[in-house]
């Protein structure tokens, strides 16, 4: 017999102020239903983290004409997700989060979806390595060889763009700088939704906003961090906590995070950096949004308007192959 499946740990909530004078009625209904719901054990196995993430979004709906395709990536097992608004010309490579040891295509194929109709380009969406087991810098490697799978499949640099939330966030620019250091020509543009570029956890809103996060917090993030790291400074590895990182020559990037997750600062600050480096960047903090509201579909008004925004800057870059 084999092992059975992780059961996911589950405990009760910390009172969070889950309504939002200036959100949405939809998105405070969604708040509520957090609210209503225990928490998964962040001292849970990892294997329990991980099956209690895909349960949570096992019901999440995807948009009706979804294509999805199994790929092999250059050996990064990994997915086109593509919307019949998809041109064959131009692709996005999208790194999921999940503190680079959760996650998975499964629990981001509706946001890739949502991406492809409105960014009107194929969504390659890929399982990278995940830490414990593969630590840093095993998920650059893998999404920096994704993007040399797009450009062996024909896409032109300026045809391709990547984004990613939370752990993706970060990856997505930790992959720009690795491409960048390789010397490969790099991609159009890049977008963080709700990005972790800090794994050492300085921004003032790590402690201000503990109390407004109902999806992150810092004991959680900070054994991700561990598992990731696996011995190394994060001051040190770059790739691994972009904030450290020198970004100049990098692509046009948009932030987009929540005034009210604990990750605010990561964004402002690293924009900061970019700008002073020359880099042209956007960052967008949405009153009242928690961390990954962009997930949370089309019927909330919030997550439909973030994605469109997404969409807008990414084919103002997006050209032809």
């Amino acid at each position: 017999m084999g092992s059975p499946e992780p059961t996911a740990r589950l405990y009760p909530r910390t009172t969070f102020q889950y309504h939002r004078p200036m959100a949405s009625n939809e998105f405070n209904m969604i708040l509520e239903m957090l609210g209503a719901m225990p928490a998964l054990d962040p001292n849970a196995e990892v294997s329990t983290l991980r099956a209690g993430m895909e349960a949570m979004v096992a019901a999440m709906p995807t948009p009706e004409g979804m294509l999805a395709s199994p790929v092999d990536a250059g050996s990064v097992s990994a997915e086109w997700v593509s919307m019949p608004e998809a041109r064959d010309d131009r692709a996005v490579l999208y790194l999921h989060g999940g503190g680079y040891a959760i996650g998975s295509i499964n629990t981001h194929r509706a946001l890739a979806a949502r991406l492809s109709r409105d960014v009107s380009a194929r969504v390659l969406i890929i399982d990278y390595r995940l830490a414990p087991e593969h630590p840093h810098p095993a998920a650059v490697e893998d999404a920096v060889t994704a993007y040399r799978f797009l450009r062996a499949e024909g896409y032109g640099a300026s045809s391709i763009a990547i984004a990613g939330d939370s752990a993706g966030g970060g990856l997505t620019v930790a992959t720009l700088l690795a491409l960048r250091d390789a010397g490969d020509e790099l991609p159009a543009a890049g977008a963080g939704l709700s990005p972790w570029f800090d794994l050492v956890g300085t921004g003032e809103s790590n402690t201000s906003k503990a109390q407004d996060d109902p999806i992150v917090n810092m004991p959680g993030l900070t054994r991700m961090a561990t598992w990731y790291l696996s011995g190394r400074k994060a001051e040190d590895e770059p790739t691994a906590s972009p904030l450290y990182s020198d970004p100049t020559g990098l692509p046009p990037l948009l932030l987009q995070v929540g005034e009210a997750e604990i990750l605010r600062d990561d964004s402002t600050r690293f924009a900061e950096k970019a700008r002073q480096a020359g880099v042209d960047v956007q960052v967008e903090v949405w009153p009242d949004m928690v961390h990954v509201w962009q997930v949370f579909g089309d019927m909330v008004p919030e997550s439909k308007d973030s994605v469109e925004k997404i969409a807008r800057f990414l084919n103002t870059h997006l050209q032809p192959s």
